[in-house]
């Protein structure tokens, strides 16, 4: 009977791994391209940035409108003439139309809607490296909580592994029990340590539940899809230091960002300066205009065709408020550069200290690999000789608890180097996607 239950239980957890999807790690990032709401709404300011980006916007092109006005009145009017000749109308009516399109075209600015240009241009760019970090700092994300998914898997067996050689411990020790050959209190701890791991393999599942809803966030689809990742994991030991800080240079979205504050502020101060020069306006138009009076020298009249001219002003004293904008925009460029020369800096520090856990971790993961297997060889010793009862119980455990404490250790380190690994990669800009 027993055996028949114990063959239902593993058809039953066969049943719910195959009912499960397995997810890849190339699979979770394309889902998270695609569907990604914080990467949504990046692309779409990156979209309101590239609209504004026109030279339109820059103040280049004329503008063009057409304008009608229409007023009438009745009045009571009373006229008197030079010879002395009053004329009287009551209910006079009045009436002026006036309609046309006129252009109007700013020829010079002081070359301020060329620096508005660049200046556009700069942050559609800015806009882009935002939508950049924003997808790089996401794909870390999904990494990161990806390895931790397919970790805290091998824990879970890891431990499925530890209740089984306890259940084994307990099946024996009570049989001993029943037969004289093994006291009580054995076959007590015995079970004391079966409902330990039972309960730690509890706590495990629930953190790998938590992790899974995690990355369904991050892939921004329905939080109850249940699935396992791949085991598989391979460390990139090919980093390089200095190949880091110097891809950081150029791809590191938070230090190109600030670079293009820097050239904005740059453009600002050319924008500010140009207030100093003149500016020329053109102004044409074509208009049409009819009166009528009932009272009047001329009851009727009309008007049309081309106007044109131009306008020309030059700010002579202002007040010293040109001045004083000069000032502030070379100190928002001061600022500029030192922003960028601190996050220069503040990066650089990250990548060093995160290449420095890099290389610990890998060196921990190797030795941790050796370490579990040698803590397999002495568990499957220990577990023979307990069998033919050469060792004590407590002896049976604690072989049985370093090779747990062997895998997880293994399992941690190699979390830890992955961690760094794809943080660096992040830092420098980096990332496959």
């Amino acid at each position: 009977m027993k055996k028949l239950c114990s063959l239902a239980c593993i058809l039953l957890i066969n049943y719910g791994c195959f009912s499960q999807e397995k997810l890849t790690l190339k699979e979770a990032i394309t889902t998270t391209l695609e569907n990604n709401f914080d990467i949504k709404l990046a692309k779409n300011d990156t979209q309101i940035s590239s609209i504004n980006n026109h030279i339109g916007n820059a103040g280049m092109l004329p503008s063009i409108t057409t304008t009608i006005t229409n007023s009438n009145s009745l009045l009571n009017t009373t006229q008197t003439q030079g010879d002395g000749t009053v004329r009287k109308l009551d209910g006079a009516k009045n009436m002026n139309l006036t309609y046309g399109v006129g252009l109007d075209w700013t020829v010079f600015d002081g070359f301020k809607m060329f620096a508005k240009k660049e200046r556009l241009e700069a942050l559609k760019k800015l806009g882009e490296q935002q939508l950049q970090k924003t997808i790089l700092e996401t794909i870390n994300s999904v990494t990161q909580t990806y390895y931790q998914i397919a970790l805290t898997q091998m824990q879970i067996k890891t431990i499925d592994t530890a209740i089984l050689i306890s259940e084994q411990r307990y099946q024996l020790a009570k049989n001993r029990y029943t037969i004289g050959k093994a006291s009580k209190l054995e076959m007590l701890n015995a079970e004391v340590d079966w409902n330990s791991d039972k309960s730690q393999k509890i706590l495990l599942q629930q953190q790998y539940q938590s992790e899974k809803l995690t990355l369904n966030q991050l892939m921004s689809r329905d939080l109850s899809v249940d699935f396992f990742v791949e085991e598989k994991i391979q460390l990139d030991e090919s980093l390089v230091l200095n190949d880091l800080i110097q891809a950081s240079e150029n791809q590191n979205p938070d230090i190109v960002g600030y670079v293009l504050n820097e050239k904005i502020a740059q453009l600002n101060l050319k924008e500010t300066k140009a207030n100093r020069y003149p500016l020329v306006r053109l102004t044409s138009g074509y208009n049409f205009s009819r009166s009528q009076a009932s009272l009047g020298f001329i009851t009727q009249a009309k008007n049309n065709g081309w106007v044109y001219g131009f306008n020309a002003s030059l700010p002579i004293f202002d007040g010293f408020s040109q001045s004083k904008n000069e000032k502030i925009a070379k100190a928002q460029i001061n600022n500029a550069k030192l922003q960028t020369q601190l996050t220069k800096q503040d990066i650089q520090t990250k990548i060093r200290m995160a290449y420095l856990n890099y290389q610990s971790n890998i060196a921990l993961s190797k030795i941790e690999k050796q370490n579990t297997e040698i803590a397999k060889q002495n568990l499957d010793i220990t577990q023979a000789k307990f069998k033919i009862g050469t060792i004590t119980p407590i002896e049976y455990r604690t072989a049985q608890e370093n090779y747990i404490n062997a895998q997880f250790r293994a399992t941690q380190v190699l979390q830890n180097a992955i961690l760094q690994e794809n943080q660096l990669k992040m830092l420098a800009g980096n990332i496959k996607i």
